[in-house]
């Protein structure tokens, strides 16, 4: 039985913000996961290109993403996608946790991120999407 990868869309307009994301999720973020490949995009057109053509497991967006955060982008998704992947929002202040969640992400990360948190978190979201698996 061939597994492949997941596949998680990392957008930032900052080349460093992506990598300190894939950095601290790592490329195997829970045994029980297995490995991802990261999709990096850095405008909202190829957010909207990747995520209309299907394949995307998990997104992370920067809420902090110029000229259009990932806050509202995450919003617009999940208005817009039937059947939209889950979506983490990686902010830069605890206190705007709570606009994260009007825009109905599953999960929110803090930067500076922790890879310990990073990697707990995406492997909880992407396991709470999953069917169960189903023996015998």
């Amino acid at each position: 039985m061939s597994t492949q990868p997941l596949k998680i869309l990392v957008f930032s307009h900052r080349p460093e913000v992506r990598e300190s994301i894939v950095t601290a999720v790592g490329r195997r973020p829970a045994a029980d996961v297995g490995r991802v490949v990261f999709v990096e995009v850095g405008t909202v057109s190829d957010v909207l290109m990747e995520m209309d053509g299907g394949g995307i497991d998990l997104a992370i967006l920067d809420g902090e993403a110029q000229p259009t955060g990932g806050i509202g982008l995450c919003r617009q998704l999940k208005d817009e996608i039937t059947d939209c992947p889950p979506i983490v929002i990686a902010v830069r202040r605890k206190d705007d946790r709570w606009l994260a969640t009007w825009s109905r992400a599953e999960a929110v990360l803090v930067h500076p991120l922790d890879p310990l948190t990073a990697a707990e978190t995406v492997a909880d979201v992407l396991r709470s999407q999953r069917l169960p698996v189903v023996r015998g």
